[in-house]
C-alpha cells in the first residue's frame, strides 16, 4: 500500500466528507482532479490514472496531482488533530499559540495568564520541549510589565534545560539499543542484554535516577521483551521483570499521562508471565491492563488486539480451546483499516496454531490469508516470528495429507533459512526440521523407537522450553500417540511449568 492510501485508510466516513469540502474551499478553478483521485484511491480503482490523464500522457501530472493531494491531506489531518485533541499536551500547545498571539497584539495581562496555565500542564506532563518554548517566550517579553521575574524564570529555564538534556540521552540511548536489536533480528548478531544496556547506560551518562519513569520503564522493557523473543527464553529479562514490579508498586495510582507507557508495562508484564507459563499472574496483569484501556477510548483501540491474544493464549493452554479460538475469530471480525496490520497477522497466526493443534482443518484456512511476502514478514514481524510462521505451514500441510505442498515448502524453508539458522546457532530448528522431513518421506517412521527418542530429546534442551516450541514438538509427538498435538501440548506445558 502506498502512503497516500495509507493516509486516506486514517479517514472514517465523517472525516471523508469533511476533507472534500476542505479540498473544495481549496480548489480555485473547476477543473481540478483531486477529489477525483481521491474517490479512485477509497474505490481502490488501479487504473484509475487512465480516467485521469489519457493512457501514455501525463504521467508527471498526475504524480504531481498526487503529491499535492497528500500535501493537503496532511494539513488537513493536522488540523483536525490539532483541533478535535482534547490530550492535555494539545490544550497547553493550544494555550501557548494563543499566548505569544496575544503579547504581539499588546493584550499582555491575558497572554500571561494563558502561559502560566500551559506551563502548570506541560510541567505537570513532563512536556520538557514545550515548556522550553513557552519559557523562551516569557523571556523574550520579561521586560513587559507584569511579567514574572527573571531570575525566576531564567533558573526555571535552566532547570527545564538539564531534563531535556536527559530525556534526549535516554532518547538517544534507546534508539542505540533498538538499532542493536535490529541487528540481532536480521543479522543474528550475537549480544549479552544486561551487558549491552550497561555499557549503553554508561555511555551516555544516564543514572538510575533518570530510569525511575513510566516512559526508561517502557523503554527498557520493550528492548527486553524483545530481546527474550528473540533468545525464546523469558527467563533471561526476569531481573528487568522485578525492577518493573518493584517500580509499579511504589507509583500511587495512575497518571493520565503516562497511559501510553503504563498501559504498555502492562502488557510487557503479562506477555513475560505468560511465556514463563505462570497464566495466573499473566491474566491478572491483563486484567489491570483492560482496566486502563477503559478508561481512555483511544487506546482501548490501539491496544484491543494486543489485549485479546494474550487473553486468548492464556485460555488456550489452560485448557479452554475453544473460548481461545472463539476470541480470536471475533477479534479478527472487528478489525478494521485503523487496526495495525502486524497485530492482525500475530493473531491470524495464532489462531491457525490453535485450530492446527486441535486438528481442525480451518487452520489451513487462516494459513491462506497470511498473504505477504516473506521479506514484509522478516521486516515487520521478525525473523523468528517468520520462521515460525513458515514452519508451521510446514506442519499444518503435513497434518492434512498435502504432502507434495509441505514437502516443496519445507525445501524452500531450508535453502532460504539455513545459513541464517546456522550462522545464530539455531540448528535445533534444522534438527526439528529433519524429523519432520522423515515424517513426510515415510509416515510410519513416528512409531520407530531411534525416531521416538529423537523427538523426545527435543524437551530436554532449556531452551525449547518455550510454549511456542514445546508445541512445534507436541505435533512431532502427537504424530506416534495418535492424540491431538494439543492434547500433548497441554501435557508438555503442564511437564515443564
Amino acid at each position: 500500500m502506498d502512503s497516500l492510501s495509507e493516509l486516506v485508510n486514517l479517514l472514517n466516513n465523517t472525516d471523508k466528507a469533511l476533507f472534500r469540502q476542505f479540498l473544495q474551499r481549496k480548489n480555485k478553478r473547476d477543473d481540478v482532479k483531486n477529489l477525483a483521485l481521491l474517490y479512485l484511491i477509497e474505490t481502490d480503482d488501479i487504473a484509475g490514472i487512465n480516467k485521469l490523464y489519457k493512457p501514455g500522457k501525463n504521467k508527471d501530472a498526475y504524480h504531481a496531482l498526487r503529491k499535492r493531494l497528500q500535501d493537503n491531506l496532511l494539513l488537513f489531518l493536522s488540523q483536525k488533530t490539532f483541533e478535535s485533541s482534547h490530550a492535555e499536551t494539545y490544550d497547553a500547545l493550544r494555550l501557548v499559540v494563543v499566548g505569544r498571539f496575544l503579547l504581539e497584539n499588546d493584550v499582555v495581562k491575558v497572554a500571561f495568564k494563558c502561559l502560566d496555565k500551559a506551563e502548570k500542564l506541560a510541567s505537570h506532563l513532563e512536556q520538557f520541549n514545550l515548556l522550553n518554548e513557552l519559557l523562551l517566550l516569557k523571556l523574550q517579553y520579561a521586560h513587559l510589565e507584569g511579567a514574572e521575574d527573571l531570575d525566576a524564570l531564567t533558573a526555571r529555564f535552566m532547570q527545564n534545560q538539564l531534563h531535556m538534556q536527559r530525556e534526549a540521552k535516554l532518547n538517544i540511548a534507546y534508539a542505540f539499543l533498538r538499532q542493536e536489536l535490529q541487528a540481532i533480528h536480521l543479522q543474528g548478531k550475537i549480544v549479552n542484554l544486561t551487558s549491552l544496556v550497561i555499557t549503553t547506560i554508561r555511555k551516555y551518562k544516564i543514572s538510575a535516577q533518570d530510569l525511575m519513569t513510566y516512559k526508561s520503564i517502557y523503554q527498557i522493557l520493550f528492548i527486553a521483551n524483545e530481546y527474550a523473543a528473540i533468545q525464546q527464553n523469558y527467563g533471561l529479562i526476569e531481573r528487568y521483570v522485578k525492577r518493573t514490579d518493584e517500580f509499579m508498586q511504589g507509583q500511587a495510582g495512575k497518571k493520565q499521562s503516562y497511559l501510553f507507557y503504563h498501559i504498555s508495562i502492562l502488557y510487557f508484564l503479562a506477555n513475560f508471565h505468560l511465556r514463563q507459563k505462570d497464566f495466573a499472574r499473566s491474566a491478572s496483569w491483563l486484567k489491570e491492563k483492560m482496566d486502563l484501556m477503559e478508561t481512555d477510548s483511544r487506546y482501548y483501540a490501539v491496544f484491543y488486539l494486543r489485549y485479546q491474544l494474550l487473553r486468548g493464549l492464556n485460555l488456550f493452554f489452560t485448557g479452554f480451546a475453544n473460548d481461545a479460538i472463539g476470541i480470536l475469530q471475533e477479534s479478527l471480525a472487528k478489525t478494521n483499516n485503523r487496526s495495525k496490520p502486524e497485530d492482525i497477522e500475530d493473531v491470524r497466526i495464532c489462531l491457525a496454531m490453535f485450530l492446527a493443534l486441535c486438528n481442525n482443518q480451518q487452520s489451513l484456512k487462516q494459513l491462506m490469508l497470511l498473504t505477504r511476502t516473506d521479506a514484509w514478514y522478516e521486516k515487520k514481524m521478525g525473523m523468528l516470528w517468520t520462521i515460525r510462521k513458515n514452519l508451521m505451514e510446514i506442519l499444518v500441510h503435513a497434518q492434512f495429507s498435502n504432502i507434495d505442498v509441505a514437502m516443496s515448502r519445507l525445501n524452500s524453508f531450508r535453502r532460504r533459512y539455513r545459513k541464517y539458522l546456522l550462522k545464530t546457532s539455531e540448528e535445533r530448528v534444522l534438527i526439528f526440521l529433519k524429523l519432520v522431513e522423515k515424517y513426510l518421506q515415510k509416515p510410519d517412521v513416528v512409531f520407530e523407537t531411534t525416531y521416538r527418542d529423537q523427538a523426545l530429546n527435543l524437551l530436554d534442551k532449556p531452551e525449547n522450553n518455550d510454549i511456542f516450541t514445546l508445541s512445534f514438538i507436541a505435533w512431532l509427538i502427537a504424530r506416534r500417540e495418535k492424540k491431538t498435538a494439543y492434547e500433548v501440548a497441554l501435557t508438555l506445558v503442564q511437564d515443564n511449568n
